[in-house]
């Protein structure tokens, strides 16, 4: 195993992959920009190396100075963590070739998967079904919109080597095109260095359905089960659980069969997963390949007992798999709480947290990268934690949510805690009977204030009330007409006068 371990990221996942290091004995090494410089991973590692400025592309996305910063360190290995350069197959190649080993799968089969128009195509010669759509990237609008017109629309712009929603554009029309072409380019390049984008024709409320799996260099290679990640807004995921409340265990054992053929196609190491769109007869389609470890893989964790940072780095350090698929134990669902007020189109709130409560209690987990007095920061995506719960079943796994989320407070900074707790109340998703089209749907409902409108009622009558009371007062203590006024200006107020 490693003695110490550079993590090229940020964040909750920084802190997340210190805690493993923790407990097999390895030094973690942090890396931080200006921006970050008094971040809660910097605080945890055994020491942490400056890497530039702010904006990404000057710091968590400059290959040579996170190198440099291995090399200053004397690390062996380096964890991507997720976003940045986790599916940068250059960064992989420019890591062997310093001598250190990447914490992922190999650059060949990054470049297979992790780009998509190329998975896409390789799935397409497995004779795996995919979403109609390019099976390479635009060299501009134009092309894109010729395209477009052979498929129909609508469609979505994704970007090629995206994530997280990043680069994501719907366009309806042929008239939104050339707009949402240039912003889903330029978001790609700031988030990942890449601006090409792709497009696919867009199904229409599918379920969003995940299978994470896991390969060794020595051939083993197994699937640990599906994720419901139907939740979205902006095509970021905001709550995802395990097992689907849609998937038979027949439907279960033919994706993960799918998945475990695409990463044995392309020699996969390591951490994966395989994501599916399925439509309202159950037919899945193959969407896309993540190459690298998930937001989401605290809830996987939580079905199988297994530490997955753990085992990327035991698979990084050459040793085989020491599991197998089992069926899912119980129910986990994780939510991602993010500093923004969903009630103005999801603005991010970034800012000094005055005071943070955090939720416990049995089988429930906070991964955060925050602490009270700390400011998140503008740079950044706006996630600060992801807060994940088990129970026995889907109906005491979403009472456990409800119980931790009324626990969880966070001054200083507007969240998306009350509309955290307004999804796991809705009744669609209690019944587990929702699609990619439900946060969207329902967002009137879910960002209406507490009580309502009879809440919002009750507050502007009583604001009416006040001011109706306010005047009858003064009034009362104005002179009558012809009168001189004998009271003072205080008493007109309806004060006491000044001793």
């Amino acid at each position: 195993m490693f003695k110490k371990l550079l993590i090229a990221n940020r964040g909750e996942i920084a802190v997340r992959v210190i805690r493993t290091c923790r407990e097999l004995g390895i030094s973690p090494v942090a890396v931080y920009s200006e921006a970050d410089r008094s971040a809660l991973h910097v605080r945890m590692a055994d020491e942490a190396h400056c890497i530039g400025p702010a904006p990404s592309r000057e710091s968590y996305l400059n290959q040579e100075r996170l190198l440099q910063a291995a090399r200053d360190s004397h690390a062996e290995a380096i964890h991507p963590g997720y976003g940045f350069l986790s599916e940068n197959a250059s960064f992989v190649r420019a890591v062997e070739a310093a001598g250190l080993v990447f914490v992922g799968p190999p650059a060949s089969a990054m470049d297979a998967m992790g780009e998509k128009t190329r998975a896409r195509a390789n799935m397409e010669k497995a004779k795996v079904p995919v979403v109609p759509g390019s099976t390479a990237p635009f060299a501009d609008a134009d092309a894109a919109l010729a395209f477009a017109h052979t498929v129909g629309f609508p469609i979505m712009l994704k970007a090629v080597a995206g994530g997280g929603g990043k680069g994501m554009r719907r366009v309806d029309t042929a008239a939104e095109l050339p707009s949402a072409f240039r912003a889903a380019q330029s978001e790609a390049q700031s988030a990942f260095g890449n601006g090409s984008v792709y497009l696919e024709k867009l199904l229409e409320q599918p379920r969003h359905i995940e299978i994470q799996l896991f390969a060794d260099a020595h051939g083993g290679c197994v699937h640990l089960n599906e994720r419901e990640c139907s939740a979205q807004r902006r095509h970021q995921k905001v709550i995802e659980e395990t097992p689907s409340p849609v998937l038979s265990a027949s439907m279960r054992a033919a994706m993960g069969e799918v998945a475990v053929r695409a990463a044995r196609a392309v020699g996969y190491v390591g951490a994966g997963t395989v994501e599916f769109l399925v439509d309202k007869h159950r037919n899945f389609y193959f969407l896309e390949m993540n190459t690298r470890l998930q937001v989401e893989h605290p809830v996987t964790e939580w079905v199988t007992g297994l530490d997955l940072v753990a085992w990327q780095l035991r698979v990084a350090a050459g040793e085989k798999l020491g599991f197998a698929t089992e069926a899912p134990r119980g129910h986990a669902l994780e939510v991602r709480v993010y500093a923004e007020d969903p009630a103005q189109n999801f603005l991010p709130s970034p800012g000094r947290i005055t005071y943070l409560r955090s939720p416990s209690g049995p089988c429930v987990r906070d991964d955060s990268g925050v602490y009270a007095g700390y400011t998140v920061p503008t740079t950044y995506d706006p996630l600060i934690s992801k807060l994940s719960v088990w129970a026995p079943t889907r109906a005491e796994s979403i009472a456990r949510m409800r119980r931790a989320l009324s626990e969880y407070v966070v001054k200083g900074i507007t969240t998306n805690l009350r509309y955290l707790r307004a999804i796991v109340e809705h009744p669609e998703f209690v019944a587990g009977d929702y699609d990619t089209s439900f946060l969207p749907r329902a967002h009137a409902a879910l960002t209406r204030p507490p009580g309502g409108a009879v809440a919002e009622a009750a507050l502007l009558a009583s604001v009416v009330h006040a001011r109706a009371r306010d005047v009858r007062r003064r009034s009362a203590l104005l002179p009558a007409q012809g009168q001189k006024a004998s009271l003072s200006p205080w008493r007109l107020q309806g004060r006491r006068p000044r001793r």
